[in-house]
């Protein structure tokens, strides 16, 4: 398989199903999701080969047990390996982890949390993205929101 570049951890917050689940990720597990997710499926040799500063194998097989064993992966055999698969839909568990970002960082304001975004952006907005925001926001007001 051809080595690609590693998946940043883009995470540092705890996992986007505590809220539910009650259980934390720690920075290697949060990656692993990650990788998951970005795969949709992988084995623990698709896993090491895209970690930053990769454990063993074994450390890496020993953290997808732990994440299935929370709930947050279940695995298929494949031949003689298994492949995890994520048990949150993607899209689900990335509006809980901007709903606890908005929470934690920005006072439960998205407001806030849009505005610093924005800002972080350094005019690198495409007009088809603030098109997209503007229609957001009138629907928004639109729905007394």
């Amino acid at each position: 398989m051809a080595m690609q570049a590693p998946i940043p951890d883009i995470s540092v917050m705890t996992d986007p199903t505590a809220t539910e689940s009650g259980k934390d990720l720690s920075r290697r597990e949060r990656q692993i999701m990650d990788i998951v997710y970005a795969l949709g499926r992988a084995s623990a040799a698709d896993v090491l080969d895209r970690m930053p500063d990769p454990p063993s194998y074994s450390a890496v097989r020993a953290m997808l047990r732990i994440l299935e064993d929370k709930g947050h992966l279940v695995h298929e055999q494949d031949g003689p390996r298994y492949v995890y698969l994520p048990i949150v839909a993607r899209e689900r568990a990335s509006r809980s982890a901007m709903e606890h970002l908005v929470r934690t960082f920005f006072d439960g304001s998205p407001a806030s949390a849009v505005a610093a975004l924005i800002e972080a952006s350094d005019g690198r907005i495409a007009e088809a993205d603030l098109d997209r925001l503007s229609r957001l926001i009138a629907r928004a007001r639109s729905e007394g929101r």
